[in-house]
Formats: structure tokens, C-alpha cells, sequence
């Protein structure tokens, strides 16, 4: 399996057999011009959406006439679980709902946490399971921030740990950078580019935090 950092919280994931997932698509320009990630290029057969906002929603801008995935169930082959939860820490009264996504390709479980906005809740921590591929938004104000990203590493316990939703010099918003959560971590590696190769069977105890260059 391939991961592939597209931008903030998109990532394109392909199998062995050469499914491609790709995970909360972004507007360019959206904003008012606050961000600049170039348009998605890449072909997709899945698009999962973790809530309608224009940084995560833009399915539109994805080429390959994809399954677009916003619930539980199975598609193309691959299983999605998803488990509810909030944008905000006042139970959605801010920002709405957020899907966190759980699905396996190729013997790897990922976990895409969306906008997650606030602690998980034991029993959503239990609804999500084992975890080995964690995406995790780490940038807070409109998500958690790096204190709160290793709060929810904690209870997860993934192999891997991939940071996404944080500033880069493409995107304006108020959210801090990668480097607020790496800080005082171990096991961090810097990828050097925007993709990734993970086999089931060479995932260590972790978790391995992997910082991927953003692609466009």
C-alpha cells in the first residue's frame, strides 16, 4: 500500500491491487485565496468526506468519477467503518459533526480522524479499534492541537502516526505548524516526500511519527 500527502488532510491511498482512496479532497483557492494547494490531479475509484466544509468536501475536483463514501459500508472490496464525532469540543454546537473513517487495505487498518475537534470519548476510542495507520489533524483551532493529537495517540496506540491540518506557507489559516506537535517527540522520521510505501508485515510497536511532504 501506498500513502500519498496530497495537502492538509488529503491523502490519496492506494492498494496492491490499485484501488486508489482518496481522503477529504480541498478546494483550491478556497477561502478567499487562503489556500493555495494546487488541484488534486490524481484519479481516484473512492472519495471519503469527513464533513462539508470546502477545505475537506471538494469532491468535485477530483478526476476518476469516484464512489463518493460518507457512512459505514463496503466499497469496492474495502470495508468503511465510520465512528461519529464533533468539529468543535461543544458537541458540534460550533462546527457541526465530524466522521472519523476506519478502513483496512492490504492488511493495514488507517484511521483518518477528519476535523476531529475534542478528546475521544472512551467508547469512540472502543468504536474505532486497532488502529495501525493514524491521520491525525494536529494544527488546533478549528481541530486539536498537538497537545491534544498526542492525547489522542495515547489511547489509540497506532504503528504509524501521520500529521496532517497544519500550516504550511499554502495555507493562511490559524492553525499552527507540524512543528508544535513533533516537538519533544521520538521516533520521528522526515520523509523527504510526499509518498510512502507501508507493508503489514514491517510495522513496528511505534508509533513512528512520519512527516510527508505535501504533493501539490
Amino acid at each position: 500500500m501506498t500513502i500519498k500527502f496530497l495537502g492538509h488532510a488529503s491523502f490519496l491511498i492506494t492498494s496492491h491491487e490499485g484501488v486508489r482512496i482518496i481522503t477529504d479532497p480541498y478546494e483550491p483557492g478556497g477561502y478567499g485565496g487562503t489556500f493555495r494547494y494546487r488541484p488534486i490531479t490524481d484519479e481516484a475509484d473512492i472519495v471519503t468526506v469527513s464533513h462539508d466544509h470546502a477545505d475537506h468536501n471538494y469532491v468535485a475536483g477530483v478526476p476518476g468519477n469516484p464512489v463518493v463514501v460518507t457512512s459505514s459500508g463496503e466499497v469496492k472490496g474495502i470495508d468503511f467503518e465510520v465512528t461519529e464525532s464533533y468539529h468543535d469540543d461543544a458537541q458540534g454546537a460550533q462546527r457541526g459533526i465530524n466522521r472519523i473513517f476506519c478502513f483496512e487495505v492490504d492488511g493495514i487498518r488507517i484511521c483518518h480522524l477528519g476535523d476531529l475537534g475534542h478528546l475521544l470519548s472512551p467508547e469512540q476510542v472502543a468504536s474505532i479499534g486497532n488502529v495501525d495507520v493514524a491521520l491525525i489533524p494536529v494544527g488546533g483551532h478549528f481541530t486539536i492541537d498537538a497537545q491534544g493529537a498526542t492525547r489522542a495517540i495515547d489511547r489509540l496506540q497506532p504503528a504509524v502516526v501521520i500529521p496532517m491540518h497544519y500550516k504550511t506557507p499554502k495555507v493562511d489559516l490559524p492553525i499552527g505548524p507540524v512543528d508544535d506537535f513533533l516537538a519533544g517527540k521520538q521516533n520521528v522520521e522526515d520523509a523527504g516526500a510526499s509518498q510512502i510505501t507501508v507493508c503489514a508485515d514491517e510495522l513496528g510497536e511505534g508509533p513512528q511519527i512520519i512527516v510527508l511532504e505535501a504533493a501539490n
